[in-house]
């Protein structure tokens, strides 16, 4: 089995997809823009060949690549970044492999043809509408209505996106985005927001998961002092993630989605309606994976390699545990991390289900919080009960300071 897989140095969680990949037993074709002696230890081990290759012009990339594996037969191409989707797709066309197709690639990476995809499907999406230039934004968001959500129509995580309440803001954000070619402009869903997160091979899902984002990711994005809890639910069939569930299957089969992981994020209603937010033909960022292994006790790095090269998933992939990642920001007008107040406490408090620690070293530099989702660290609290580790989250959010001086 012979894997192309695009940049496997960056992300973060990259290096541990081409070690999946090698672990299952493919041989794997690295391809990025950083040169092989800058490649993580992990990205380096795996991979079986790599070229160091400019993304910048698609078509000129693939033209590279195919030539550097010319005389090889290619079975899969891989990409587990959103940047790089429509490159995975065309080389996919190129090699005449499975995988996502670039219509399909366009679906997931465009929030307005994917709304309308699971609108005509009969599936519940916010109201919405495209714009490229300001006077077509105006003319959406009075259909719309406020408050409303403006983001890039091919957008990740909550980069550019606002929440206005009304017309003063709406022209604020429209300011702040003049550098986005096309914008989406959707009725901002009141409720709770959580993920559905699958894998899949076959058009069958051989891993589904539910997460819930304490709080909602763009509240965490405006506010530096928020710690963010990702929340993997252990009982994804009780009342409150039910519906998502429901959605979920819904929308994969609206997409005709077949292999790999899936990102969805939805909205419980205070009535319990299931909203669609968006889906990503991805597996999710912001060690949401690690978290879910947490969970579940398993390795979805090599759970998915194994979905996309063999169509299988051969780990028990039960629930065991909820748990729950907490994201911290260091505090303080210093630029240098030099505390973990309360961390000892806390250690003492709940220790035995406490699954990972990384926090930014003392003596180390704070990260910018506005750059780096996982901020100064991040702890991974689990239990069996949904309580004590809503318990044991919270107590980290509001106990454990990480002091910049």
């Amino acid at each position: 089995m012979n894997v192309v897989f695009l940049s496997p140095g960056f992300p973060a969680e990259m290096p541990l997809f081409a070690r999946g990949l090698a672990q299952v037993g493919a041989n794997v074709y690295g391809v990025g823009d950083q040169p092989a002696a800058a490649l993580p230890d992990d990205a380096r081990a795996a991979l079986t060949d790599y070229l160091q290759c400019s993304f910048g012009d698609e078509a000129a990339a693939v033209e590279r690549i195919r030539s550097w594996l010319r005389g090889r037969s290619i079975d899969r191409v891989e990409c587990s970044w959103e940047r790089l989707m429509y490159l995975a797709a065309q080389l996919r066309q190129t090699f005449g492999v499975p995988g996502m197709t670039v219509e399909q690639t366009a679906i997931v990476r465009d929030k307005e043809r994917m709304k309308e995809a699971v609108e005509g499907a009969g599936l519940r999406v916010p109201r919405h509408g495209r714009a490229r230039s300001q006077h077509e934004a105006w003319s959406v968001v009075e259909r719309v209505g406020y408050p409303a959500i403006l983001k890039p129509i091919d957008g990740a995580g909550s980069q550019n996106t606002f929440r206005c309440n009304d017309a003063s803001e709406f022209e604020a954000a429209l300011q702040r985005t003049r550098h986005v070619e096309e914008i989406s402009v959707e009725e901002y869903v009141e409720g709770e927001e959580l993920t559905y997160d699958t894998v899949c091979a076959g058009g069958r899902v051989l891993f589904e998961n539910v997460s819930w984002y304490r709080p909602k990711p763009m509240i965490l994005a405006q506010n530096e002092w928020i710690s963010m809890q990702n929340i993997v639910l252990k009982d994804i069939h009780a009342e409150f993630p039910r519906p998502g569930v429901e959605l979920g299957r819904e929308v994969l089969q609206a997409l005709g989605f077949e292999v790999g992981f899936t990102h969805m994020e939805w909205f419980r209603t205070s009535a319990g309606e299931a909203v669609f937010g968006e889906i990503g033909g991805r597996p999710p960022g912001a060690r949401l994976v690690h978290a879910m292994n947490y969970g579940y006790d398993v390795d979805l790095f090599t759970g998915w390699a194994e979905a996309v090269c063999f169509g299988r998933l051969s780990q028990d992939v039960t629930p065991k545990y909820n748990a729950s990642m907490v994201f911290k920001r260091a505090q303080g007008d210093g630029e240098t991390v030099v505390a973990h107040r309360g961390l000892g406490e806390l250690l003492q408090r709940y220790g035995q289900h406490i699954a990972s620690i990384e926090l930014t070293p003392i003596g180390q530099p704070k990260r910018d919080w506005r750059k780096v989702v996982v901020g100064d660290g991040w702890i991974v609290v689990r239990h069996e009960n949904l309580d004590f580790t809503l318990e044991m989250s919270e107590a980290f959010v509001s106990d454990l300071l990480v002091v910049a001086g």
